[in-house]
Order: C-alpha cells, then sequence, then structure tokens
C-alpha cells in the first residue's frame, strides 16, 4: 500500500499548481501572473531543448560553420581525395608497367630473354595438322617488287607509317641468305640465323637509333636499333660493327659485318631479333631472306 501512496503523492506534486508574479518594484503592481506546475516546467524545458538542438544542427549542417568543427571533412575536400586515389593508382599501375618495359630492354641489350613471356596455348579443338607455313609464288613476288621498288626510293620512310600498327611497315632484309634456324619462341629463339658469304654487309631494317653496341661472350659483337612505334632490331656474331650508340641510322645503310664471333655460333652467320611491344615477332612475316 506504501508505494501506490507514494507514486500518487509524487503525481500530485508534479502537478501541484503555483503562480510566478512579476511586481513593479517601486509600486508592487502587479505585471505578470503565471500558473505553472513542475511537470509543465520540465515539458517545456526538454521542447526548447531539442528545439535548439535542431537549429544548432542546420546551422552546422547548411553554414560554412562546419568547417571549423573538430574531424569534420569538406565534401569536396573528400571528393578530392578519392579522385587523388584513383589517380594515384593509376599512376602505379603505368609506373610498374614502364619498370617491366626498361627491365625488358635491359635484358636484350645484355642478351638475355624478357620477362613476362607467356606461352601461348593452342586450341585442341582444332586441328593444326593440315597448316602449311609455306610462302606462296606470289607472296615471294610481292616481296621482293616491294623491296626492289623501296631499295633506291630516297623518298621511302617507314618512319611515316601508322604509329603503332607494325603491318603498316616495309622491312628492308638486312641480309640475303639461307636460313639454318627458324623463329622458335618455345624454345627460347627468338630470331633467325641466317648464312651468307663472308664479309657480307648487313644493313637496318628500317630507319631508327643505335641504342647498343658491345661485346658478349655468348653473341659476339652485338648491335640494336630503335625504331618507331616501339620496334627493336638486334643483330649478333657481327665481325666489326661499322656504328656506334647514338648514331642515326637510315633502312639499308650498312651497320656491321657478318662473322663467327661469340659462344653460340659455329659458322658465320647473321642472328636477327625483331622486338615489337617488349615481344619477340618472327621477322620472316615481314621480310624475305632467301636469295
Amino acid at each position: 500500500m506504501s508505494e501506490p501512496k507514494q507514486k500518487k503523492r509524487l503525481i500530485k506534486k508534479f502537478r501541484h499548481k503555483f503562480r510566478l508574479v512579476l511586481l513593479n518594484d517601486e509600486t508592487f503592481e502587479e505585471k505578470i501572473s503565471l500558473k505553472l506546475t513542475p511537470l509543465g516546467v520540465f515539458t517545456l524545458m526538454g521542447v526548447l531543448f531539442i528545439i535548439s538542438i535542431v537549429i544548432t544542427s542546420l546551422v552546422i549542417a547548411f553554414t560554412p560553420l562546419r568547417k571549423f568543427i573538430p574531424g569534420y571533412t569538406d565534401v569536396n575536400l573528400r571528393k578530392n581525395l578519392v579522385q587523388m586515389v584513383f589517380r594515384v593508382d593509376s599512376l602505379e599501375r603505368e609506373i610498374m608497367i614502364n619498370e617491366k618495359y626498361l627491365n625488358n630492354i635491359h635484358l636484350l641489350l645484355s642478351g638475355n630473354p624478357p620477362l613476362g613471356l607467356e606461352e601461348s596455348k593452342k586450341d585442341t579443338s582444332q586441328n593444326y595438322k593440315n597448316i602449311t607455313y609455306t610462302k606462296s609464288i606470289q607472296d615471294s613476288a610481292l616481296r621482293q617488287f616491294v623491296e626492289s621498288e623501296e631499295k633506291f626510293n630516297i623518298f621511302f620512310k617507314p618512319a611515316n607509317a601508322r604509329k603503332g600498327d607494325i603491318s603498316s611497315f616495309v622491312f628492308f632484309t638486312p641480309l640475303k641468305g639461307q636460313i639454318t634456324n627458324v623463329f622458335n619462341a618455345e624454345k627460347s629463339h627468338f630470331g633467325v640465323d641466317i648464312v651468307a658469304p663472308e664479309n657480307e654487309a648487313i644493313k637496318a631494317t628500317l630507319d631508327g637509333t643505335v641504342i647498343f653496341t658491345g661485346w658478349t661472350s655468348e653473341t659476339g659483337y652485338v648491335i640494336h636499333l630503335q625504331h618507331a612505334s616501339n620496334i627493336v632490331s638486334i643483330y649478333k656474331h657481327n665481325s666489326v660493327l661499322l656504328k656506334k650508340t647514338g648514331d642515326y641510322v637510315k633502312a639499308g645503310n650498312p651497320i656491321a659485318i657478318i662473322g663467327n664471333s661469340g659462344e653460340y655460333t659455329s659458322g658465320a652467320h647473321l642472328h636477327f631479333e625483331l622486338w615489337y611491344n617488349g615481344l619477340p615477332i618472327n621477322p620472316e612475316t615481314y621480310m624475305m631472306f632467301n636469295k
């Protein structure tokens, strides 16, 4: 019985009415008279507190005052940060690609196979036994005609070919002779071996700049040319180099003399490689070597 009585007594206190009177201090004239209850006062204070919170939140959210709040991030700043993160990620990817390309160039200059070469897998659903890779008479005649037409054409500039499309270039055959070892990337033979008489001049296959000349114990005297559209040509086992690093050569200019230098050779021949965008390609696809 005591608990219900206490609750009723507490409710009665909250609902007990009081009068708030404001009087003139000099005349004691009544100016304002208000009837109040504790419950009404607490309710009014709660409502005013909620209204003040709402107004403060609106002022902070929609006025520049929000910039002065510790830990608050501006929307534009956050957007710029996200864009910068994506840009940094793209730059890191570009740097990785460039580093891989430069490493491959370094390996090429030192006579080693580049990294990242993946052997292509043949489609087992197709029958490749009946495919012949011999050149037709018409194809051979067309190649000979183009080479003979462009050999003494002073207006022909391979560098004017479409950038990035190797099929639009007309290559000058560096040496005419007999091919003794064909291109085979699966066996890490990234070029062709051409046998020719002694003292034959080796010519540049395209306009370009000499980026390396030197000697290695495996391949003897070597010269590398950098051409347009990320094309690199490599000439190994020479007896004499006629150009030095930094020289600019035209297609058909003599750059070396055939030789038998280096350990990986058993006679006078040229080992010729053609690289495009850091990957080896078969030189026989773009030029004829047989006399």
